[in-house]
């Protein structure tokens, strides 16, 4: 539960992990060695904050940090004692999700997204858009490449979206619009981007980078 926190209509989670050596981004220190890993870690969660801090400027909304690993003292030396910490806590991905959730509404927010630190391509006209997309639809997703999802956005906990999901596979958007419709749920879709996950992603990360500076 989050207490004492002033929760907009508009609140976004941002899921990520603390940027330690070996214990993030594993799937890419054969490429880049353990240090290189939790760098890139380190550097695309900080690009996904730039992203998300250019939308509160120009809207009224709160943000959330929701981390694994390190501690809330370490979260806060890296990204700012500005912003909401919360630890992940237990369970798979679906559970840690729906209780983020949970708490939003619970606090009296009436749009509630989640993000992860994985795709590079999002940007703040495509956050915009998925909450202006919640303002007609009960669901938006952004599908990844890989057939999962690199955002979820909801007006009212439906936690049925977040079980019997197998989680971190290609069928993860495939099963959630699945129950969607099943339970008859209004949904909207984002632009499909890609995530960095594997050796074979770096590419989509170098040419953020480049396009950032111009190249």
């Amino acid at each position: 539960m989050l207490k004492n926190i002033q929760i907009f209509q508009q609140h976004l989670i941002i899921f990520t992990r603390y940027p330690e050596p070996g214990k993030t981004k594993t799937r890419l220190i054969p490429a880049l060695g353990s240090m290189g890993a939790a760098n890139l870690q380190q550097q695309m969660t900080e690009h996904t904050m730039l992203q998300v801090k250019a939308v509160q400027k120009a809207t009224s909304l709160s943000i959330e940090v929701r981390f694994a690993g390190g501690s809330f003292q370490l979260m806060q030396d890296w990204l700012g004692s500005d912003l909401v910490y919360q630890t992940q806590g237990e369970g798979d991905l679906g559970a840690r999700m729906a209780r983020s959730l949970a708490d939003a509404f619970q606090n009296n927010a009436e749009q509630a997204m989640i993000i992860g630190t994985d795709c590079p391509g999002i940007t703040p006209e495509i956050l915009t858009t998925a909450f202006q997309q919640l303002q007609t639809v009960d669901l938006v997703l952004g599908p990844a490449v890989d057939g999962g999802y690199y955002l979820i956005g909801l007006r009212r906990l439906l936690p049925e979206l977040f079980t019997n999901i197998n989680w971190g596979t290609s069928q993860v958007l495939q099963q959630t619009v699945a129950i969607a419709e099943k339970l008859n749920i209004s949904h909207a879709y984002l632009p499909v981007l890609a995530d960095v996950d594997r050796p074979e992603d770096l590419s989509i990360w170098q040419a953020v980078i480049q396009n950032q500076a111009g190249i």
